[in-house]
């Protein structure tokens, strides 16, 4: 049973409709900072079903939402029905091939009991196991790829929930990611459009005064995994709908905003780019230029001192001679 989670009490499966007629969420103006949500309600979307390539998924999510879909609301899509509406669908026997293709730069790797777990950056500058190639909730004997381009997924999603329900919503597509030095995984945005994806508070005061320096809140990885709870990986609930974050909402703004490449870390901003086989060849690298320069240095300092001092007995044997030879 996953119902209807409103703050931090689920809601009553027996006398919630979780896709007709959703509670109002308070209406409420943006400031600097949007306020906090009153009532925040995540609701599990029912009926979709298994996804066929090629199907229309604004069809689907809008059918399955019927009239308890509003504008200003949020839903939250699993990338993996977005992958098989585009046809990402590959024979697992090609699993590794699709890695390989998949990937730009190995981060780490790991040989254990069961194989090699390869931690990579894949074409869309995630970084996850097995460039997000994934076996779970696909038919037998075949994997899913992530969609070509998860923020124009979300942006056609938008735009066709507009047309054809005439509703202004915000779209996040999620996947399950791993986190260093964190066990266990979490559902994160990877594709968004029509919400900002990222809140800016620095420069605003925090609750005793003082202006933050660093908080930029990442939201829709927030809302990515706190919809998690409804869907989860078991229930074959592939969607879920947000209630309350209205004022996250870019109205018209889809085709403007950045989407969830937002979310993505520069690579000279991150201090943890390296992946263990860099590092080591790094390490390896400076350590032969070290040992080199050092071996330069010590030899050039022996090699000083043993010239100095060949130096000094070649001249103390020619005055020796010279002495000899003018009979002194």
């Amino acid at each position: 049973m996953n119902p209807a989670w409103t703050g931090t009490v689920p809601a009553d499966p027996e006398t919630e409709t979780p896709n007709e007629d959703l509670p109002e969420a308070p209406a409420s103006a943006l400031g600097s900072e949007p306020p906090a949500a009153e009532r925040l309600v995540i609701t599990p979307v029912h009926g979709i079903g298994e996804v066929q390539a090629g199907e229309n998924l604004v069809e689907l999510i809008g059918q399955a939402c019927g009239r308890g879909l509003r504008s200003g609301d949020i839903l939250v899509v699993t990338s993996k029905i977005v992958s098989k509406a585009e046809g990402r669908t590959l024979p697992a026997d090609r699993r590794d091939d699709a890695v390989e293709q998949e990937t730009v730069r190995l981060v780490a790797s790991r040989t254990h009991a069961h194989g090699t777990t390869r931690i990579v950056e894949n074409r869309l500058g995630i970084v996850a196991a097995a460039a997000g190639v994934d076996a779970s909730n696909t038919a037998e004997g075949t994997v899913l790829l992530l969609p070509l381009d998860p923020d124009a997924s979300a942006r056609r999603l938008c735009r066709g929930l507009k047309q054809d329900w005439g509703v202004d919503v915000g779209v996040v597509i999620t996947d399950t990611l791993g986190r260093p030095w964190r066990q266990g995984q979490t559902d994160a945005a990877i594709g968004a459009a029509g919400l900002s994806v990222l809140l800016d508070l620095r420069g605003l005061p925090d609750s005793s005064g003082r202006p933050m320096s660093a908080t930029v809140t990442a939201v829709a990885d927030e809302i990515a995994a706190a919809a998690d709870l409804v869907k989860g990986k078991t229930f074959g609930v592939p969607v879920a709908l947000v209630r309350g974050l209205d004022t996250l909402v870019t109205v018209g703004g889809m085709d403007r905003d950045p989407g969830a490449k937002a979310l993505l870390r520069p690579a000279e901003e991150d201090m943890f780019r390296q992946g263990t086989a860099e590092a080591f060849e790094d390490g390896r690298r400076s350590g032969t230029r070290s040992g080199y320069n050092a071996g330069y240095d010590d030899g050039h300092a022996a090699g000083y001192e043993d010239g100095y001092a060949a130096g000094y007995a070649a001249a103390a044997a020619e005055a020796r001679r010279r002495a000899r030879s003018s009979g002194g």
